[in-house]
């Protein structure tokens, strides 16, 4: 059961970093563009992730708030991204 709540974990804490690379990447990609007017450079932004729990798997849910109060306390999430996430979660 280890190896499942371990993989359970890594892919919350992939899903959840991957959410937080396209965001910044969208804001370094606004801020370049408001800092280079008339460059022409268009931005489309990141469709979400996919990866949601299954509804009915409380195990996959705890794993995903475990990795997400991780990532805020390292500092990598605001607190309004975390909650905001958090909902998210809780809401699936």
């Amino acid at each position: 059961m280890g190896l499942i709540k371990t993989a359970a974990k890594v892919a919350v804490a992939s899903s959840v970093h991957g959410r937080v690379q396209r965001r910044q990447h969208e804001r370094w990609a606004a801020s370049e563009q408001s800092q280079q007017p008339g460059a022409g450079y268009s931005h489309q932004p990141a469709s979400p992730a996919s990866h949601q729990p299954a509804a009915g798997d409380p195990d996959a849910r705890i794993a995903q708030l475990k990795a997400l109060a991780e990532l805020k306390a390292s500092g990598i999430l605001t607190d309004a991204e975390f909650e905001a996430e958090k909902r998210k979660v809780l809401q699936s």
